[in-house]
C-alpha cells in the first residue's frame, strides 16, 4: 500500500447520505474528501480523531465522511463524534440533534459559556469565539485520548481567510489542512473538507433533507453579517467573471515569490543590509529607521 493512500473497498449496504456521497456527490464531495486526507495525511493508522460537530451544514459533511471512511477504509483509525454547546439554547440544539439523528451521528455533547463570554467582547469578537471554541474542543477530544480534532472548514473558508488577513488584517496568511497545536502536545488539527466547495455542501444536505442550523453569534445574525460575508460576496462576485479565482486564491499561498515580498530577507542575506522599504516594516526597529520613515514621507 502506498504511504498516505487512503484505500476504501465498496460497501456492502448504504444509507441514504452515504450512496449520494458515493454516487451523485462522487466528484464533487467524495473524491475531493479522499484527495485531502490522502494528501495531508490526516488519518493515519493508529490516529483517534475528534470529529467536532456544530449543527452546521459543513461539520454534518465532514462528520459523516469520517464515518464512512472509518467505515470501508483499510487503514485502522478510530473516530469520537463531540459537539460543543456555546449556548445555543433547549430549541437549537433539538435541531441540531435532528440534524445529526438524520445522519446517523451521535456526537457527546458538552456544555460551555462561549456565547455569554463573547457578547461581553467589543473588539473581534470572531477572533475570541474562534479561539475559545478550539481550546474547549482541543482540551475535550485530549481527554478522551484523541491526538486529532476535526473541523468542517471548506474550501471557500480557505480562500475567504486568506483574503480577510490581507485586506482586514494587513498580513498574509492561510488557513492550513493540517497544524499542530502550539498549547496542546501531541494534537493536531485537521480540516478533511480542504479541497469540497460550499455550494456542493448545500447541495449534499439538500439532497439528505436535512436542515442544518446556522451560526447564532450577534455578528453572523446582525444585518451586514460581518467581514467575512463582505468577502464572500466580494469572492462571488469576481468568480461570475472568473470561475478559477478561488483556487487561485488558494493557489497563491503555495507559490509565494519571496524575492518580491517586502518583509522577506533570504537566508543568505546579510540583515545589516536591509533596504529603507525592508526597515519600514519594523516598527519596533532602531531611532535610525524611524529617521528613514520620516525622510521619506
Amino acid at each position: 500500500m502506498t504511504e498516505g493512500r487512503i484505500p476504501v473497498g465498496r460497501p456492502a449496504r448504504m444509507d441514504v447520505a452515504e450512496h449520494l456521497l458515493t454516487t451523485r456527490f462522487r466528484k464533487t464531495i467524495w473524491g475531493p474528501f479522499l484527495a485531502a486526507v490522502s494528501r495531508y495525511r490526516m488519518a493515519q493508522p493508529g490516529d483517534r480523531i475528534a470529529a467536532c460537530l456544530s449543527g452546521g451544514k459543513d461539520s454534518l459533511l465532514m462528520a459523516k465522511c469520517l464515518q464512512m471512511l472509518q467505515k470501508y477504509s483499510e487503514v485502522p483509525f478510530e473516530v469520537t463524534y463531540l459537539s460543543m454547546d456555546p449556548g445555543y439554547g433547549a430549541q437549537r440544539l433539538e435541531q441540531a440533534r435532528a440534524a445529526w439523528l438524520a445522519l446517523g451521528l451521535a456526537p457527546e455533547v458538552f456544555e460551555t459559556d462561549v456565547y455569554s463570554v463573547v457578547d461581553t467582547v467589543r473588539n473581534s469578537p470572531c477572533h475570541v469565539c474562534a479561539a475559545m471554541r478550539r481550546g474547549h474542543l482541543y482540551k475535550q477530544a485530549q481527554e478522551r485520548g484523541c491526538n486529532k480534532i476535526a473541523l468542517g472548514h471548506h474550501r471557500d473558508d480557505a480562500a475567504e481567510t486568506i483574503l480577510l488577513s490581507i485586506l482586514y488584517g494587513g498580513q498574509f496568511k492561510a488557513m492550513m489542512p493540517r497544524l499542530k497545536s502550539e498549547n496542546y502536545a501531541g494534537m493536531q488539527l485537521i480540516r478533511p473538507l480542504y479541497f469540497v466547495r460550499e455550494k456542493a455542501v448545500k447541495a449534499w444536505l439538500d439532497a439528505c433533507g436535512v436542515t442544518a442550523i446556522t451560526c447564532a453569534c450577534r455578528v453572523t445574525q446582525s444585518a451586514r453579517g460581518g467581514k467575512r460575508a463582505e468577502i464572500k460576496a466580494l469572492i462571488a462576485q469576481l468568480e461570475r467573471a472568473h470561475p478559477d479565482v478561488v483556487d487561485n486564491i488558494i493557489a497563491s499561498s503555495q507559490r509565494v515569490g519571496l524575492d518580491t515580498v517586502l518583509s522577506y530577507v533570504g537566508p543568505s542575506a546579510d540583515p545589516g543590509e536591509r533596504s529603507a522599504m525592508d526597515t519600514l516594516l519594523y516598527p519596533e526597529g532602531t531611532a535610525g529607521a524611524r529617521n528613514q520613515v520620516d525622510r521619506m514621507f
